[in-house]
């Protein structure tokens, strides 16, 4: 015979939203110590303060701005002037001399060697020269890649020296690099 019990039974049972709490309690506590323990490490630079101008800004002396040019042949283009490979160095020595603040700006030909773009870049710098930038050219689209139809020195494009089937003189130098862009404000 079995006996009724008037006390119901009751089924032990794990609580969830308190186990949950205290999770999310345990992970916030993680991520903050562990946060805490990482080192940042940067280099420290010195930015400049802006200071108002008292004076009018002089506009640029076109003698403090130089572009040269290395040509597929390796040859230097001074502001599309060759000179001899004897004659760079003395030249740019000449000119850090005669100006403190000539800015250069270096391009090359797309089939120019890279080694005689870091050449020029070393005599550069063995002249004493130290504001140097390098010019490139974005080409935008497929238009302007090189090849496609209508880009300059593509196969075939009208009036372009050099290009298959447009005149070119024989025993004539190849056309001087392109004029560097105007800086923009």
């Amino acid at each position: 015979m079995e006996f009724i019990s008037p006390v119901p039974k009751k089924r032990a049972r794990i609580e969830i939203i308190p186990l949950i709490d205290i999770m999310f309690f345990l992970l916030a506590s993680f991520m903050m110590v562990s946060l805490s323990q990482v080192h940042m490490k940067g280099i420290r630079v010195n930015l400049p303060a802006m200071v108002a101008p008292t004076q009018p800004v002089p506009t640029p002396d076109p003698r403090d701005r130089l572009s040269l040019f290395v040509d597929p042949d390796g040859l230097v283009h001074f502001d599309k002037e060759v000179v001899p490979d004897g004659d760079v160095m003395p030249r740019l020595v000449g000119l850090a001399k005669g100006n403190p603040n000539l800015k250069l700006f270096i391009s090359a030909d797309r089939e120019a060697l890279h080694g005689e773009v870091m050449k020029l870049l070393d005599r550069v710098r063995s002249a004493g020269i130290e504001k140097v930038a390098y010019e490139i050219k974005i080409k935008h689209g497929a238009a302007g890649a090189p090849g496609a139809p209508g880009a300059p020195g593509a196969a075939g494009a009208p009036g372009v020296p050099g290009a298959a089937g447009a005149p070119v003189a024989p025993g004539s130098a190849p056309p001087p690099p392109p004029p560097p862009p105007a800086p923009t404000p």
